[in-house]
């Protein structure tokens, strides 16, 4: 199991460091010009000449990613070229959010998705089969921007005298300030180090941070504000974890031990939970694996439409104003974290079938 765990470790590292090198590379050859963009259409030559040697950007492409390299080695992300403030504080305010969303929405992915795919293969080629599925092409080939603007639309506006109503935009309810949950319990957390970031980051995931703190007020609202973009962005997921879920449930059906169970009377219910589930697993780790990388990545749109600020509207913001060193460190740290839930899974694939750690 070790042995297996540390060869997936070290083939992911050429992994990120190609993704580091196309990363660095697109973010300068995008058509764009960053002290244009900073300074403005009238900055002069000789003002964008001193901005490039400032940051660096007069040097060779080589020698600047040598250079960035060098630093990231370090733990140094580098400075915005806009806010001229530390990559690894933007991505202590902005990180959070994000990945708060992204686990709610998988997690409403899975809780709608692995029920439904069960559901539709038990009953497979029924009026429930045909409905399922109608619904999950419906929900992959639904836009996310489009969604989250009828969410919005709905929840916010059609339903605003009723007790569904949800906000359509923001983290919190104005004038609900929160406090991190060390404060809360008088605990002593250090200015710097890696031993005061982590609790810094679950302090800005509101509502982790609210049961910590044991504030429900503050969970409550947290949750209310989280739910319709977590519901937009999950539909694609759940979507595509319901036709997987329903395909690997049909090849475990049609087995021979599962005819066994049945013909030795086994209940029906027993033979899909204990029998056909739990052998068709493997799929659907790999699917939930990657569909919270891609939700992961892929929340930009979301939080563009429901004004959240976290890593994809500040990539998109980024993106458009060329500030090359916030584009690098969060797909970095995104791209970082898909390979890990990819690694996750595949030594998840040692636990769940044993035949896997022979090979």
């Amino acid at each position: 199991m070790i042995q297996y765990s540390v060869r997936r470790i070290i083939a992911a590292i050429p992994v990120i460091f190609g993704v580091l090198l196309v990363t660095f590379v697109l973010a300068r050859v995008i058509p764009g010009d960053p002290c244009r963009s900073i300074l403005g259409e009238r900055a002069t030559v000789a003002a964008c000449e001193r901005f490039n040697e400032l940051k660096g950007l007069n040097e060779p492409i080589p020698t600047q990613f040598a250079i960035y390299v060098t630093d990231l080695a370090k733990g140094d992300f580098g400075d915005s070229l806009r806010f001229r403030r530390p990559i690894t504080v933007i991505l202590l305010e902005r990180l959070p959010l994000t990945v708060e969303l992204s686990l709610i929405a998988v997690t409403i992915a899975i809780a709608l998705g692995v029920p439904l795919g069960i559901l539709s293969a038990s009953r497979r080629n029924s009026a429930i089969d045909v409905a399922t599925m109608v619904f999950a092409n419906i929900g992959v080939s639904m836009p996310v921007f489009w969604l989250g603007l009828m969410l919005a639309y709905l929840f916010a506006l059609v339903l605003r005298d009723t007790p569904f109503a949800l906000p359509p935009t923001g983290r919190l309810s104005p004038g609900i300030i929160p406090v991190s949950f060390y404060e809360v319990h008088g605990w002593q957390v250090p200015e710097t180090g890696l031993i005061s970031v982590i609790p810094r980051f679950i302090a800005n995931m509101f509502i982790i941070n609210a049961l910590l703190s044991l504030n429900l007020e503050t969970f409550w609202d947290a949750f209310k504000h989280m739910l319709l973009p977590a519901m937009a962005l999950s539909t694609i997921p759940m979507a595509i974890i319901a036709r997987m879920t329903r395909s690997s449930m049909l090849e475990v059906l049609g087995l021979d031990y599962v005819r066994t169970a049945r013909a030795k009377g086994v209940r029906w219910r027993g033979v899909i939970l204990k029998h056909a589930f739990r052998n068709a697993l493997l799929p659907i780790v790999t699917i939930v694996g990657l569909q919270l990388g891609l939700v992961l990545s892929g929340a930009i749109l979301t939080e563009t439409v429901f004004n959240l600020a976290g890593v994809g509207r500040a990539l998109f913001e980024a993106i458009t104003a060329r500030d090359f060193p916030i584009i690098q460190g969060f797909v970095i740290v995104i791209s970082v974290g898909f390979v890990l839930l990819n690694l996750i899974v595949d030594i998840s694939y040692a636990y769940l079938d044993p035949r896997i750690r022979l090979d």
